[in-house]
C-alpha cells in the first residue's frame, strides 16, 4: 500500500529560528491514487501576523484570536498522521516548521519528507518553473482553492504528487512509485534519473 501523508503550513514568516510560529495546518492522506481524508485548523501561537503575510494568505489576526492554541492542533495532527511518511512542495520549510511545533510539545518526527518541488524538478525539467502555482497549470490539474491556504496547497500538492507517480509509472513501466523511491528521486542528479529510476525499481522488487 502506497499511503502518505501531504502537508502545508501556512505561517507568519519564513524561518521559526527568526521567532515565525505556524498560523495554519493542513494535511491529506493520499492512498494510491485518490485523497482519502484530510486534516485542517487554524493555530493560535499568540504572535501577531505582518501585514504582507495577512495580504497574501488571507489569515488575519482576528481570525487566530478564535483558533484554538498551536499545542493542541499539533498533537491533533500528531494522532492524524501517526507513523505515514511525509510530502510537501518545497519541503524543507514545511519540515523547519513541523519540527519546531512539534518541540514545543515535545514531540519529535520520525517519519521522512519527500519534496515534491525537487522531484518535478527532475521529472518535468522543461516547465516553466516549479513553483506549485505554476506545476499545476502547466500540467492542467485541478485548482482547489486560494493559494496560500494550507488546504487547498495540500490537495493540490496532492494532485501534483499522483500525476510525477502516474508518469513515471507510464513512462518506466513500474508496477508503484513508493514514498521511498520519491525520497532517492529527489537526491539523484538531473541528467541520471533514469539510470536512478532503474537501480531502484530493482532495489525495491518494482
Amino acid at each position: 500500500m502506497n499511503k502518505f501523508v501531504v502537508i502545508d503550513f501556512e505561517t507568519t514568516g519564513l524561518s521559526p529560528n527568526l521567532g515565525d510560529r505556524a498560523t495554519e495546518v493542513a494535511a491529506v492522506i493520499v492512498d494510491g491514487d485518490r485523497i482519502t481524508d484530510s486534516f485542517q485548523s487554524l493555530m493560535n501561537a499568540g504572535v501577531a501576523i505582518p501585514s504582507y503575510i495577512q495580504q497574501l494568505t488571507g489569515i488575519s489576526n482576528a481570525m487566530l484570536r478564535e483558533a484554538p492554541s498551536c499545542q493542541k492542533v499539533m498533537q491533533a495532527l500528531a494522532d492524524f498522521v501517526g507513523d505515514m511518511p511525509f510530502v510537501a512542495h518545497n519541503a524543507s520549510f514545511d519540515t523547519k516548521f513541523l519540527d519546531a511545533e512539534w518541540y514545543r510539545i515535545q514531540y519529535k518526527r520520525r517519519q521522512p519528507f519527500a519534496c515534491s518541488m525537487l522531484v518535478s524538478r527532475r521529472i518535468y525539467p522543461h516547465a516553466p518553473d516549479h513553483k506549485l502555482g505554476t506545476l499545476v497549470r502547466h500540467l492542467k490539474l485541478p485548482t482547489t482553492g486560494e493559494y496560500h491556504r494550507a488546504l487547498a496547497d495540500a490537495k493540490m500538492t496532492a494532485s501534483l504528487i499522483i500525476k510525477i507517480q502516474n508518469d513515471l509509472q507510464e513512462k518506466y513501466k513500474l508496477a508503484s512509485v513508493p514514498h521511498e523511491m520519491l525520497c532517492i528521486l529527489q537526491k539523484s542528479p538531473k541528467d541520471a534519473i533514469a539510470n536512478t529510476i532503474m537501480k531502484t525499481k530493482i532495489k525495491l522488487g518494482l
